[in-house]
């Protein structure tokens, strides 16, 4: 939702992990950025140094834009390179800024770095070259206008001075966020239009066009929840109706608020362009809102599948309603999170993308709802299959006082290939009757959620029948479900049953230095290595690995790369687990089956 960015530096460390880290997302969603050095009053602060380390370590064109005046404890203010005037700021606060003349012992230093600047602006713009070597004088809204237009094709990163913990400088990095950074209408935002099959449609930041708002945030406040909103496009007004793409209701914009920190002034309207805050509105992270007229989502967002299961017990059953509050919230936040009961033992399970994901979740259940929890150990989503075809012929009899059941089922089930489940129906000759047959289909798939390996899913199979019998008195609905689960049961174990386990797409980035060190940690975890590619310094390794072997490995990257390296994971596909893996599960699990009758 943002549309510039300002990348803080500290002008001690200079470019660390973290720095990195944000650097290579603001290359992912082509975000232009300002830099920002700062703490530079502080000992051993070197801007200069910073800015070659902008362009060593994350090979950025950086342009200083300013040279501080004083260093360390001594700092006053900054020259502006693009004026040749110089800021000194004082008072409590910083807010008293005085324009002073250039101190003498720093006009070379000033010039020279002014020669650089323009050098590397001249690059871009040959009217501005024209006036340098003819040695004229340059218009300052020339200069603004090229130095705008290489940052917003992010060709050049102006860099700005000061302290924020003094206020000094940070004045100025306001002012040029306004000339340099894009405004609604220098970037182009798409949307998908839900009546045409998920076409692109560009968005206008025009206030006269119906309005199109994205909820990028929740948070809980004080009074309810609060959804942060950007307004892509038209307008929105407080006491209007708006409509939730997702769920299609309508609601009534009750108080429109805009945010500053934490405080909060109520608004009566908002434009394109705006980030404001709703209360009162029911929805998920991730909505697309608008006002009736238009049909659009500003993202199809897929929501893949949770790989890891954790089992959560609050340990004081007072804070029961507390938990029942966090886990409402956080699955409305974040749609990878899920939770559910597991009916057999009654425990609360929550799954989510990975380990850190679900750590996060249980860190903030006990810091913002007071909630300590007990956990169980992770579970991997195992799915279980066949691999060949196999026949069944199962009779259904029992005879007790009264009416009896009687079914018999007969057919095969084979490997599907096209989807998780499918049912055929190839009765001729109505040997069961018409009204029985989807009976079989519910019995077929009572038998999926668990299998006889180690009773997790069945997937991707396909059950065919293509006989039976039927008693004109006994046959039942009941019969042919139970019919139906005993043939499943009976072919299963003949269809060369298997586990699958599930595989992760893993992508590490990391310094080049740490290359073989992080490839032989992904071989020993059973990875396949797919691909490898050298970027800014750093390689990008991706691989598949089984996500049963990547418990803890954020630590390990970690402890591996000096804390530079970064991994992302996502589920790729289900396959079979090698077989000492298999028949390891398949002993824990008759030894827990045991255990438990």
């Amino acid at each position: 939702v943002l549309d510039g960015a300002i990348l803080v530096l500290c002008g001690v460390s200079g470019v660390q992990s973290q720095s990195i880290t944000v650097d290579r997302q603001m290359r992912r969603y082509n975000v232009p950025r300002l830099a920002f050095i700062n703490k530079l009053d502080r000992s051993g602060a070197n801007p200069f140094r910073v800015i070659d380390q902008l362009r060593e370590k994350l090979s950025h064109n950086a342009v200083a834009m300013q040279i501080p005046i004083g260093a360390e404890d001594k700092l006053q203010g900054v020259v502006d390179l693009m004026t040749m005037k110089a800021y000194t700021f004082s008072g409590d606060n910083g807010e008293i800024i005085t324009e002073v003349p250039i101190p003498e012992d720093l006009m070379s230093l000033a010039k020279e770095r002014r020669i650089m600047l323009l050098d590397a602006l001249s690059v871009h713009s040959d009217e501005l070259t024209e006036l340098i070597l003819d040695e004229k004088d340059i218009p300052l809204t020339l200069l603004k206008d090229v130095v705008r237009e290489v940052t917003l094709k992010m060709e050049i990163t102006p860099v700005f001075m000061g302290s924020a913990f003094k206020n000094k400088g940070v004045q100025l990095l306001l002012n040029a966020i306004t000339d340099y950074l894009p405004s609604p209408y220098d970037v182009a935002n798409w949307a998908l239009d839900i009546d045409k099959d998920e076409e692109r449609l560009q968005l206008s930041p025009d206030p006269a066009k119906p309005f199109v708002g994205y909820a990028f945030k929740l948070e809980e406040g004080r009074f309810g929840q609060l959804t942060y909103l950007r307004v892509y496009q038209g307008k929105v007004d407080k006491g209007k109706p708006i409509f939730n793409m997702s769920t299609k209701k309508k609601h009534n914009v009750g108080r429109l608020v805009r945010m500053h920190a934490n405080e909060m002034t109520d608004i009566t309207s908002a434009e394109a362009g705006d980030i404001v805050a709703l209360f009162g509105i029911d929805c998920a992270t991730g909505t697309t809102f608008t006002d009736g007229t238009m049909s659009v989502n500003m993202t199809s967002m897929h929501v893949p599948s949770p790989v890891i299961d954790i089992v959560i017990e609050a340990k004081n059953r007072d804070h029961l309603a507390n938990l029942s509050k966090a886990l409402n919230r956080f699955t409305k936040e974040d749609p990878t999170f899920r939770v559910k009961l597991d009916e057999e033992s009654g425990q609360t399970v929550i799954s989510g993308m990975g380990e850190l994901h679900l750590d996060v979740y249980i860190e903030r259940m006990r810091r913002e709802y007071g909630v300590e929890l007990t956990t169980g150990r992770p579970q991997v989503a195992y799915r279980e299959t066949i691999t060949q075809k196999a026949n069944f012929n199962f009779t259904h009899k029992k005879q007790t006082g009264g009416s009896g059941q009687y079914a018999r089922v007969a057919g095969f089930i084979e490997p599907n290939t096209e989807g998780n489940y499918e049912f055929i129906d190839a009765i001729v000759g109505g040997v069961i009757p018409r009204e029985f047959i989807p009976s079989c289909d519910k019995g077929f798939q009572a038998c999926l959620p668990n299998g006889a390996l180690i009773g997790f899913p069945i997937i991707n199979v396909k059950a065919t029948i293509n006989d039976g019998q039927t008693h004109p008195v006994d046959s039942s609905d009941i019969a042919f479900q139970l019919a139906s689960r005993g043939g499943f049961r009976e072919a299963y174990n003949k269809a060369g049953p298997q586990i699958l386990e599930p595989i992760m797409k893993l992508e590490v980035s990391t310094p080049t230095e740490f290359h073989g060190t992080v490839l032989g940690q992904i071989n020993q975890k059973r990875g396949m290595i797919t691909g490898s590619s050298e970027e800014h310094a750093f390689t990008i390794i991706t691989a598949e690995v089984p996500l049963s072997e990547m418990f803890g490995y954020a630590t390990e990257l970690r402890s591996l790369t000096q804390g530079k390296a970064e991994f992302s994971m996502e589920f790729e596909k289900y396959s079979p687990v090698p077989k000492s893996v298999s028949e390891e599960l398949i002993k824990k699990f008759g030894a827990n089956k045991r255990a438990e009758s």
